[in-house]
């Protein structure tokens, strides 16, 4: 199971093997070596030998926290500041969780009592998957190294199928594996011999409806105070650390404060595209210039992004239909090239009201609330009609795609409307992609349940907060932290995000709604907080997004790949999809009639994870997935 993870961790591995008459625990650990890279090895003990965990990822309090522990004293045996993990346990039990300040997945066994705690960082930077197989709890990682396990099968999962095609990831605690759960973001499990495993939550977003934030400018000195402090703990690191800057606001923010922090010795890091719809390049450079870093600055070759997508399979850990993990996994190559630590600027969006679908929301959402739901649907058809008889492009975020996304909500509400404006697949088209004997399994099933569920749990009832609810547990936890995940760590690059410090987030619960965004214009706090730092027209351009030309790269040099994929012998081998429906889909696209880049690449993603986990262990054939 850790020889799945060695790219995770390739720079050492360790072991606690026990075996006892009340209960066995085996932990397994692989190490990307980043703080007390000599003496940081992993299994971790405190008191005595009586704890002993592992880490994946990385404790930003742990100065502090091992100072606190010190005094109460603890001893330590490392500089790692993993270890503040298990002296924090033995110290404080599961309340230590509420002490942490980092991204991690972490294992903690208790000798004594013969308890193991699981747990996971409050946003869900670093993913960890369970499952319960013949009175054994057995975790890991990535769901790759937990289908190593003899007792896991690769069984897949009707519901999380059709969940993915809805929402291009499947939503935790539900995996592609029947039976396989993924831990939610700020949530732990506790398990004892003889009991059911306990999962609960230990934090989620602190809305406090009552305490706001008014005041723009003090609002704003205190945003840039916490996203400072919040840089400079996460350029902590033995081993080169670096910025991606992609020239949009967050990012360009990251990298300004890092070159305060380090007074100037700071390596961005920029990729970009020969097609100009997509390429943030020149907006990178100009943001390079002014804060005088050293620039690294990489131009994607169509050949290097193909050659990435023949075996998207092997990157992919789970299903992901969001075809950014390609240029994504680019620059993380290239800037594992040179660091081993990058920030990001990743949260922005979602704490900040950043997206389009915000401004999609003032102009439409105001108006389809106060309308009958027959009249809205009438409207989202007129929309659609209007979006038809534009020409089909292919550009970045063009105005046919735009109509088209847009009408897809406009006969919902709330959070469901923006998951519709998202989607590849609508929750009523799902039944029609997938084989009757799928399908049949899906019966009944209201696949946007699980936005009820996690909006049942936001402490506001405030339009806005929960929007934001919406995007940080799911889009942001399940899809973009995954993908950025996924594809730094395929090349043992860390990726650490400033803006989801807990401060950071209180601060952005805490702010007004109008303090996020007013009308048109989104991020407004979070700009006022940049102003000074960065030149204005980097702060107040529109947003740009990530991705990469694929819509035209599947009508053109992916055109081979996607027909092999999606071919109707490999559709029906696999007897999930229908594959009259696929076809008419991709002849549609290729014939360059309708855009379906995001339903194609959402089925070619599928296909090719399950094409490599498959392969991987050649007893699993086509029966065994069902």
């Amino acid at each position: 199971m850790t020889a799945a993870l060695v790219r995770r961790g390739p720079d050492g591995e360790g072991f606690h093997i026990e075996i006892g008459e009340v209960a066995a625990i085996a932990l397994g650990h692989r190490r990307l070596a980043v703080i007390d890279v000599a003496g940081g090895a992993q299994p971790l003990y405190a008191a005595d030998g009586r704890v002993a965990g592992v880490v994946n990822g990385e404790v930003y309090n742990f100065v502090e926290l091992r100072q606190i522990l010190e005094q109460r004293g603890h001893r330590f045996a490392t500089r790692s500041d993993s270890e503040v993990v298990v002296h924090g346990y033995a110290e404080w039990g599961e309340q230590m969780l509420e002490r942490l300040e980092g991204q991690f997945t972490l294992a903690v066994w208790d000798t004594r009592v013969h308890r193991l705690l699981l747990a996971r960082d409050r946003m869900g930077e670093k993913p960890l998957y369970y499952a319960e197989r013949r009175g054994a709890l057995i975790f890991a990682s990535e769901l790759k190294a937990l289908l190593c396990h003899p007792d896991i099968a690769l069984d897949i999962d009707p519901r999380a199928l059709a969940e993915y095609l809805v929402y291009e990831y499947v939503p935790a605690p539900r995996a592609m594996v029947r039976g396989v759960c993924k831990l939610g973001p700020g949530r732990f499990v506790v398990a004892t011999p003889g009991e059911a495993p306990r999962v609960q939550s230990y934090w989620d977003l602190p809305f406090v409806p009552g305490d706001r934030l008014r005041d723009m400018n003090s609002a704003a000195r205190t945003l840039r105070a916490a996203i400072k402090r919040s840089v400079t703990a996460r350029l902590v690191a033995d081993v080169p650390l670096g910025v991606f800057l992609s020239g949009g606001l967050d990012s360009s923010l990251m990298a300004a404060l890092a070159v305060r922090a380090r007074d100037g010795d700071v390596d961005t890091f920029s990729m970009g595209f020969a097609e100009p719809s997509y390429d943030e390049s020149p907006h990178a450079r100009r943001v390079a210039n002014f804060l005088s870093t050293k620039h690294h600055e990489y131009t994607a070759r169509p050949q290097e992004a193909l050659a990435l997508i023949e075996v998207l399979g092997e990157l992919l850990d789970e299903p992901l239909g969001d075809a950014s993990i390609v240029p994504t996994h680019l620059l993380a190559r290239f800037t594992r090239g040179h660091v081993t630590v990058a920030l990001s600027g990743d949260g922005g969006d979602e704490l900040f009201d950043g997206y389009p679908t915000s401004q999609a929301e003032f102009l439409v959402g105001r108006v389809v609330d106060h309308l009958p739901r027959p009249v809205a649907r009438m409207l989202r058809a007129a929309v659609d009609g209007t979006a038809a008889k534009l020409p089909v492009s292919t550009a970045n975020f063009s105005l046919d795609f735009k109509l088209k996304q847009l009408a897809r909500g406009m006969d919902q509400r709330g959070p469901r409307r923006h998951q519709a404006w998202l989607a590849s697949f609508l929750p009523a088209e799902v039944p029609g992609i997938l084989t009757r004997d799928v399908a049949a399994e899906l019966y009944g099933a209201d696949l946007y349940e699980i936005i009820d569920t996690r909006l049942g749990h936001c402490a506001s009832l405030n339009a806005a907060d929960q929007r934001m609810h919406f995007y940080c547990k799911g889009y942001l936890g399940d899809c973009v932290l995954a993908k950025v995940d996924r594809a730094s760590m395929h090349v043992s690059l860390e990726v650490r995000a400033p803006l989801l410090d807990t401060r950071v987030i209180e601060l952005a619960c805490r702010a007004a709604p109008a303090l996020r965004s007013r009308g048109l214009a989104t991020k407004r706090v979070l700009k006022r907080a940049a102003r000074g730092l960065l030149p204005d027209d980097i702060i107040d351009r529109p947003k740009h997004g990530f991705g990469m030309p694929i819509a035209a790269w599947l009508r053109g040099p992916l055109a081979e790949l996607l027909r092999d994929t999606l071919c109707p012998a490999r559709i029906r081998r696999d007897g999930l999809f229908d594959d009259r429906a696929v076809s008419a889909m991709l002849a549609e696209h290729m014939a360059g009639t309708a855009n379906h880049r995001k339903p194609l690449w959402t089925m070619m993603a599928f296909h090719a994870w399950l094409d490599a986990v498959s392969h991987s262990d050649p007893g699993r054939d086509a029966e065994t997935r069902r």
